[in-house]
């Protein structure tokens, strides 16, 4: 297993590529006049340069880079998983760069996911059994693997291109969710249940870094913004990490482990990433209910609904931080200590119920009747 400090050293390469570039690529920005005026629908004040996915590739580019030339990688990148990750990192940035630049019409954006999606496959960067809670083990048959491989990295890409609505929001809950990530993947490979080598907590630990080290120059007031090249680019990582570590939980380990989490451990990305998760949820239902198209953009997701209900963007940021912080505790608590079977499972659908409840529109309108 692959001791902190050498993911420390890649993390850390990641942010600081990230820090030092960002205001490079906004000059560029500026100068090339790729920026985002504020209009009815966005919640900024001022025109702010987009594309901060620019160096947040070069971050993770670097990153890699460097654990590629270490020592203690050197198993890993003996498989073809990682330039798989590049490859298709590389495919969806330039989708979202296109995009940035000029927007691509969905179903183009779509076909760059899917292409995404089967580099990942064809690299091996897939899960291979997942469990479904209190059933059985699903061992996913090879026919199937590109197919699952596409939804899921296109949900994960989804989610995190709708959240990133304020400064700062999206950067700070992934940095979030792939920090709590990196600690379960870490603990699963030290209780020896984690199929061996695995990128997984890799790539989580480089996802941080280059969220760390883009958020001093995209917190409230933004600096300048990921744009779809950064935004797309997490989903894609954040989905080659989720599958390789949930999907490869040994599943008679976990058939009798200690937690909740252990018994089914594809549900924690779902769980870790409940914020922009449900937000993606409540955005198809949405549009399916008003009869919109998918790619219909409005002003109800959960950080419009709290700025709705009086919070700030600050304000509003922060308590959407927290909640992916609560969340990740519910999957890290029971995983390091081996308790809390009973508890997880309730408290998540509390949290669920609390975060729709304080979130919904009709508790504005009540307020304002009374």
């Amino acid at each position: 297993m692959i001791d902190a400090e050498g993911y420390l050293i890649v993390g850390g390469v990641a942010a600081g590529i990230t820090l030092v570039t960002t205001p490079l690529v906004r000059l560029v920005c500026v100068a090339r006049g790729w920026v985002v005026p504020p209009d009815e629908r966005r919640v900024h004040q001022r025109p702010t340069p987009t594309m901060g996915g620019i160096a947040m590739f070069l971050g993770f580019l670097g990153a890699m880079f460097v654990a590629w030339r270490m020592d203690r990688f050197t198993e890993l990148f003996s498989t073809s998983e990682p330039w798989g990750v590049v490859l298709a990192a590389a495919l969806i940035f330039a989708v979202g760069l296109r995009d940035d630049v000029r927007p691509l019409s969905p179903p183009a954006k779509v076909v760059g996911m899917v292409l995404s999606g089967l580099a990942l496959s064809i690299a091996g960067v897939t899960m291979f059994y997942f469990r479904i809670p209190f059933l059985d083990v699903v061992v996913l048959p090879s026919d199937l693997v590109p197919l699952v491989t596409v939804l899921w990295l296109m949900g994960m890409a989804n989610a995190i291109n709708l959240i990133d609505g304020l400064d700062g929001l999206a950067a700070g809950i992934v940095a979030i969710a792939s920090g709590a990530f990196f600690l379960f993947g870490q603990r699963m490979g030290s209780l020896g249940v984690l199929a061996q080598p695995n990128i997984g907590p890799l790539i989580a630990v480089i996802v941080l870094g280059m969220c760390l080290g883009f958020l001093p120059h995209n917190v409230n007031p933004a600096r300048i913004f990921m744009g779809d090249s950064g935004a797309l680019l997490l989903g894609v990582l954040m989905a080659a990490s989720t599958s390789v570590v949930g999907g490869r939980v040994d599943p008679n380990v976990a058939a009798s482990g200690q937690t909740y989490f252990f018994f089914a451990p594809l549900v924690i990305p779902l769980v870790i990433l409940g914020v922009p998760v449900l937000d993606t949820f409540l955005a198809v239902l949405r549009r399916a209910i008003r009869r919109q198209k998918l790619t219909a953009p409005d002003k109800g997701h959960l950080h419009h609904r709290l700025m709705a209900l009086g919070h700030g963007q600050r304000r509003s940021v922060l308590i959407l931080w927290l909640w992916t912080l609560i969340l990740s505790c519910f999957v890290l608590y029971p995983a390091y200590t081996g308790q809390g079977d009973a508890v997880v499972p309730l408290g998540i659908a509390a949290l669920a119920l609390a975060l729709y409840t304080v979130l919904h529109p009709e508790v504005r309108r009540a307020r304002d009747d009374a």
